[in-house]
């Protein structure tokens, strides 16, 4: 039987144009989605992805499915909100900021889903840059924050991590590093690189540049994901970039690939913040509660199995 999860894997892949991207994208384990897809074949009778080592490519018969795929999740969407919710009984405000890239490729969905769980609780939001949340923070203008949790510097403001978000090379298709079995950052420093500066991005990226001993060739430094991910595309430059913003097309409609390196690049770390000495509203301990159960749970449960 067609079930709810199937298909929602299988559109996360497409969309993603790699397992392992769909599986951070939803939060579960590779082999999960790679089962799903398995099960939603045998059940169609028919391939709906061409499979190779650069990721996932939808045949005639998956682009065919995937429009009553999104058909199928709308209308879910639908009934699940004409159901009213039930008062839980969580009430008050929340003030709760977060920086640009959380706020622009983390954070919507979880809105919703807080606005659902949580309807009486008034959540104030600020996007603010991470000096400005931590000021927030120590003069209690703000509740909580959602942001990049290696950024943070100040001793007296506690992160919980929630995930990590591998950093991989972004290359234009038929790049030539494509056709690399490994890649390094000395591989990298030889060719043109575009520098992302938005939530300190750059600063970041010079961390692990410096412990691999080698330096990028920039030849732009922009705060626009979107101009990294057409000039990669349009084939300017390459970059290095994680998994949480990356989309397999540009607004152009060109492919970007992406493959991983062989150095440590540190992972982007996305999670809460608060205070350390704050006494914890109603509010501000379902939301952690939230988050807690959404993540950290889920991956205690994958370690598990």
């Amino acid at each position: 039987m067609l079930t709810l999860r199937q298909v929602r894997y299988f559109v996360a892949t497409a969309e993603m144009g790699q397992i392992s991207l769909a599986a951070v994208h939803l939060n579960i384990s590779q082999s999960a989605v790679t089962g799903a897809i398995k099960e939603l074949e045998q059940l169609l009778g028919k391939k709906l992805f061409s499979r190779s080592v650069h990721g996932m490519v939808l045949t005639e018969h998956g682009n065919h499915f995937l429009n009553h795929a999104y058909t199928i999740l709308q209308t879910v969407d639908n009934a699940v909100r004409s159901v009213p919710v039930n008062d839980n009984g969580v009430r008050g405000t929340l003030r709760l900021a977060a920086s640009y890239t959380v706020i622009g490729y983390f954070l919507p969905f979880h809105l919703q889903r807080l606005a659902q769980d949580y309807p009486h609780i008034d959540i104030q939001l600020f996007e603010y840059e991470r000096q400005d949340i931590e000021q927030g923070l120590l003069d209690h203008s703000l509740d909580m924050a959602l942001v990049l949790t290696g950024n943070l510097r100040h001793q007296d403001i506690y992160a919980e991590t929630l995930f990590n978000s591998t950093r991989r090379l972004w290359l234009p298709s038929h790049h030539p590093l494509c056709a690399k079995s490994q890649v390094t950052l000395e591989d990298v420093a030889g060719e043109p690189f575009i520098m992302l500066t938005v939530d300190e991005a750059a600063d970041s990226a010079m961390r692990y540049w410096e412990e691999a001993g080698f330096r990028p060739d920039i030849i732009l430094r922009t705060s626009s994901v979107e101009a990294v991910r057409s000039m990669v595309a349009n084939g300017s430059g390459i970059a290095i970039l994680s998994d949480l913003v990356y989309r397999p097309w540009s607004l152009e409609g060109r492919r970007i690939e992406t493959r991983s390196l062989v150095n440590n690049v540190h992972p982007m770390g996305v999670g809460l913040a608060w205070r350390n000495d704050t006494e914890f509203t109603p509010a501000m301990l379902a939301l952690r509660e939230y988050f807690r159960s959404a993540f950290i749970t889920q991956q205690i449960n994958m370690v598990r199995r």
